[in-house]
């Protein structure tokens, strides 16, 4: 087993609100004698969670990454992500708790952390690249090779206040990645670059982790690039661990947590029914096949979409899509309906999935209303929300099924005798 590379125990930070340190000059030399020579707290911020002017942006975290493991982080806007980021990149000290570690570490936590506007593109490489702990020469050995993944050779020369943000984060994510750190920390700021770039990053990160060794941390809003890179993740809410495990597992628990089930919307009048000035839906309902009502829908129960409409347009060669996505954005199907002609007046119809064919996770279903062969009608997103539960009978695989579709179909096995020599 690897050695542990970052612990973390018992970390929290706490902010106050509405104003920047103590106030004064005083106050603030007081503060740095009892807590850095008297090594005393301070009554200053002695606080509790219901005070108003006080914020643990994290309280009583606990983990431990080995070496060589690629880790999510995620959770909604404001759960201490990037606070989390800032104490591990030693940015920020922790109120309490104590952080070890060992080995160079990169961050990439804001877009051009490092670069000097006024300077161009060549001139920060060598800038950033010090600041992140590598030596001129290094620098120089590696420069070919950030410049030709970063893209921007032909901007080389520029100064970077003329850049855009995507070139910003081409070149700062370039530098940190090719220093070739023992850990390497990036938060969503991958999100402003295009999306070629940000599969390229996931790739050189995924090859840091597992083909370099490397410690990747990263936090991001995208569930499928948290899934596809890291193999354990931790759910942060209200600066607390929610969850902590396979990554798998946390994010299933993450989507299904976070978003309400919705089985049925209806809707009485067309003004009240969401859609536009040619399409009304009045109703969308999942209906599964359970014998008992009480049980959980499971990867053996068929499902039932019935959903109604109003079609105001006359003569209208119309179609309608149902699609179904899991809760991180992968489509796992799209069924379109016939196209036919339709006069105004209100239309239903149904479509059921059978059984054993998706796999345990959450979905939702949308619709899709289309007008001969390309004009979209109206787009009802996520209109039906549910979760499948796993079933296994007679199956000796415990870890997590592969896959978005769990389809039953037979598989067997046949001894055979092989021919003997005459």
């Amino acid at each position: 087993m690897s050695e542990i590379i970052i612990q973390v125990e018992n970390i929290s930070k706490l902010y106050g609100l509405g104003a920047i340190g103590t106030g004064s000059l005083r106050r603030e030399m007081m503060h740095w004698w009892r807590n850095t020579v008297l090594k005393k707290e301070d009554p200053y911020f002695q606080s509790t969670e219901n005070e108003k002017n006080y914020l643990w942006a994290l309280k009583n975290i606990n983990f431990e990454i080995r070496e060589g493991e690629a880790w999510g982080i995620i959770g909604q806007n404001g759960a201490g992500k990037s606070t989390l980021l800032k104490i591990l990149s030693r940015i920020v000290k922790p109120t309490e708790g104590i952080v070890r570690g060992r080995g160079r570490v990169s961050s990439l936590l804001e877009v051009g952390t490092g670069f000097h506007n006024e300077l161009t593109g060549r001139e920060n490489i060598f800038i950033s690249g010090n600041i992140l702990g590598m030596n001129k020469r290094e620098i120089s050995e590696k420069f070919d090779e950030i410049v030709d993944f970063s893209g921007i050779e032909l901007f080389l020369d520029t100064p970077v206040k003329r850049y855009s943000s995507g070139m910003y984060v081409r070149l700062a994510f370039a530098v940190a990645a090719h220093m070739q750190p023992d850990i390497l920390i990036v938060d969503e700021v991958l999100a402003v670059g295009d999306a070629e770039f940000q599969k390229k990053c996931l790739g050189k990160m995924n090859d840091a982790s597992s083909k370099l060794g490397r410690t990747v941390i990263f936090v991001s809003h995208n569930m499928q690039a948290i899934n596809n890179l890291c193999t354990k993740s931790i759910w942060l809410k209200k600066g607390m661990i929610n969850e902590i495990g396979d990554t798998r597992s946390v994010v299933g628990k993450y989507m299904g947590g976070e978003q309400k089930k919705i089985w049925k919307q209806e809707f009485h009048t067309l003004e009240e029914a969401p859609g536009t000035d040619y399409i009304k839906v009045l109703s969308v309902e999942l209906i599964p096949h359970l014998t008992d009502q009480m049980n959980p829908i499971d990867i053996r129960t068929p499902l039932t979409v019935r959903f109604k409409f109003y079609n105001a347009g006359k003569n209208v060669n119309l179609s309608v899509d149902l699609l179904l996505f899991t809760l991180a954005g992968d489509c796992v199907f799209d069924i379109p309906s016939k196209s036919s002609t339709c006069n105004e007046g209100m239309i239903e119809a149904e479509c059921m999935i059978p059984g054993n064919f998706l796999n345990d996770g959450a979905y939702y279903f949308s619709l899709y209303f289309v007008e001969g062969h390309s004009k979209e009608l109206f787009y009802f997103e996520e209109c039906l929300q549910f979760e499948v539960a796993d079933f296994r009978e007679n199956v000796y695989w415990y870890d997590k099924w592969w896959g978005q579709v769990r389809p039953n179909f037979p598989l067997k096995l046949k001894k055979t005798i092989p021919k003997t020599g005459s």
